[in-house]
């Protein structure tokens, strides 16, 4: 009989993914409960496969109670971004708890948490393994997810943190790179800095397997494509793929830093683009039996449709 698995955030840029991926897994999908806060919510994949649907928040706790029952395995994909610190630590801390336990209660066999590589702060880390930088986390999202992942560790769980995750949902890292470069008006020259990078669907897919594999996955997995991409290369495929508009030449990091002068938020995503964030997977791909999918440039050509009809040119 195949597992009960319990998708939290399925109707999410993740989770969305996750729910194709359980469907595409195997001969005979694994039944899948599906937790939805809003009662008008659906994941982005046809749910045909989902034994059912819960209505449940995160943020009360009580509502909680009895999701668990039947489940065999968590794969817990929602989570609250963005500035607001008491709903952060409310969803992601408090709720992650609350779900956490009531598996526990239920005798679910495995919980796997999607966290972030966020939660170690600004770089560099340069070929960084699981558990070798220390947590720095400096939002209120980034500090709550690290808080939720004690949670699930604690517990015997699963914490997979994948760095730049993109493809068809993503409203942060490809729309990010891409308002970058509007405001340089040009590229990027001489960034040699490295960047771990994954197609969500490869995500799902790990999400998924590091669920129903047969070996003990506890602990925390870097989850990323095994070769990272270099600064320039991620900032010139973007621009080529969405045929933006760059009229001005190239400019070094200096030269950018000088032209973004009194935009706080660019300068931030500046800084992060300019030095390393490569987190090493450190074997997580071979153990879960997960395909990392095709590298950057192959991926976002992939989805390129998509970005340049949601962030336009």
């Amino acid at each position: 009989m195949s597992p009960l698995i319990l998708i939290t955030g399925a109707s999410g840029f993740i989770g969305g993914h996750v729910v194709a991926a359980v469907r595409e897994a195997g001969s005979v999908p694994s039944p899948v409960r599906l937790l939805l806060r809003d009662p008008g919510s659906r994941p982005p994949e046809p749910v045909a496969l989902a034994a059912d649907v819960v209505r449940a928040d995160l943020a009360d706790p009580a509502s909680l109670r009895g999701v668990c029952d039947g489940v065999d395995v968590v794969l817990h994909c929602a989570s609250h971004i963005g500035d607001d610190e008491r709903r952060a630590e409310a969803v992601n801390d408090h709720g992650t708890r609350a779900l956490v336990e009531e598996a526990t209660r239920a005798g679910v066999a495995r919980v796997v948490q999607v966290s972030t590589a966020a939660v170690y702060g600004r770089g560099p880390f340069t070929g960084a393994l699981p558990g070798e930088p220390p947590l720095a986390p400096a939002s209120p999202t980034s500090r709550s997810r690290a808080a939720a992942e004690r949670h699930v560790l604690d517990a015997g769980g699963v914490v997979l943190r994948p760095h730049l995750v993109l493809g068809v949902g993503d409203r942060w890292v490809v729309p990010g790179l891409a308002a970058l470069m509007r405001a340089l008006s040009a590229r990027l020259k001489g960034c040699a800095s490295r960047h771990s990078v994954i197609d969500v669907r490869a995500l799902g897919r790990a999400v998924v397997a590091a669920g129903l594999s047969g070996r003990d996955l506890a602990g925390v997995h870097h989850v990323n494509h095994p070769e990272p991409v270099d600064g320039s290369e991620l900032l010139d495929t973007v621009a080529d793929r969405l045929g933006l508009r760059l009229p001005g030449p190239p400019l070094d990091i200096d030269e950018a830093r000088t032209r973004l002068a009194g935009q706080p938020r660019a300068l931030h995503h500046l800084g992060m683009l300019a030095v390393d964030h490569w987190f090493a997977d450190g074997g997580f791909w071979a153990c879960a039996g997960a395909d990392p999918g095709p590298g950057f440039a192959r991926s976002l050509a992939e989805h390129a449709s998509w970005y340049r009809d949601a962030v336009g040119r």
